[in-house]
């Protein structure tokens, strides 16, 4: 990919006409704080960190949801959420690069499917509004919570008292903060995933916003159903094209599904196309 290309996405992020879209790649480079090890960020290494370390078995192995039902109906729905509260909400880690420049940045819409707390943190002295994924939750027909910052604090807000227009951090499988909520087992996603492709997993002012936008795909791999089902929702009303993701190596299946969904391949690292993307915004 050219200089100004990349210089034009850029452009296109700061004016939100291009939506970054994180997957867990995103994370490379943040470390525990106390012993440098890496944050668990893509299925394997989550599974491995909610199995004390222990591989399940190849079936489970495949996919973390499924992994995290087959525990929470051996431990309950509790273990996982300390799981993921102790994981995402207690341990300190070291900023990922990619973060850093998000919050140089400031893109006005993110879409973010990991469940850790480094893109709020780097909005937090920002005004903005979370949207997170919520399911198996009685007493409302939405699947989504919504939690506006004023610059010091977060505090819930009703549609009705959302300012859709301060920047959206939208996190569909959740965040400890500013209270724990998370999307992580197939009961989970099939309740989530249903809902969103109902309509009712978004709020109507980020449906309006999010009309003929393109994505950039970053730290996305597309080799399991479950990211797939959830980005095809995300990502309705996209462009014509709908965006870039930047993989290196893409798989055939990935590349059949990309050019499905009008995505266009830029074959470079997460590091490399941050590198170029940072020296563009430095000279910016």
């Amino acid at each position: 990919m050219q200089r100004t290309d990349i210089e034009a996405i850029v452009a296109d992020i700061r004016s939100g006409d291009v939506v970054p879209y994180l997957g867990p790649g995103a994370l490379a480079g943040a470390v525990e704080a106390a012993t440098g090890a890496p944050i668990p960020a893509d299925s394997d290494s989550l599974i491995l960190a909610m199995n004390g370390g222990r591989p399940m078995a190849p079936k489970l192995m495949f996919e973390f949801p499924r992994a995290a039902m087959n525990l929470e109906l051996k431990r309950g729905r509790r273990f996982i959420e300390q799981f993921l509260m102790r994981t995402y909400g207690e341990t300190r880690w070291t900023r990922a690069p990619l973060h850093d420049w998000l919050a140089a940045i400031r893109p006005p819409y993110v879409v973010d499917i990991n469940r850790d707390t480094q893109l709020q943190d780097g909005f937090a002295a920002t005004p903005h509004l979370v949207v997170r994924g919520i399911a198996r939750i009685g007493g409302t027909d939405y699947r989504f919570v919504l939690s506006q910052h004023d610059g010091t604090g977060y505090r819930g807000v009703s549609l009705d008292e959302a300012n859709p227009d301060l920047p959206i951090l939208f996190k569909p499988a959740g965040s400890p903060i500013p209270e724990p909520v998370f999307i992580a087992s197939d009961a989970d996603y099939v309740d989530y995933i249903t809902e969103l492709m109902g309509g009712f997993g978004i709020p109507a002012f980020l449906k309006a916003r999010r009309i003929g936008k393109r994505y950039l795909f970053l730290g996305m791999r597309f080799n399991r159903d479950t990211e797939r089902m959830v980005m095809s929702d995300i990502i309705h009303d996209a462009a014509e094209p709908a965006g870039w993701a930047v993989i290196e190596e893409p798989t055939e299946k990935e590349a059949r599904f990309l050019q499905k969904k009008r995505v266009e391949i830029i074959r470079m690292s997460l590091a490399g196309f941050l590198g170029a993307a940072s020296g563009v915004s430095a000279a910016a």
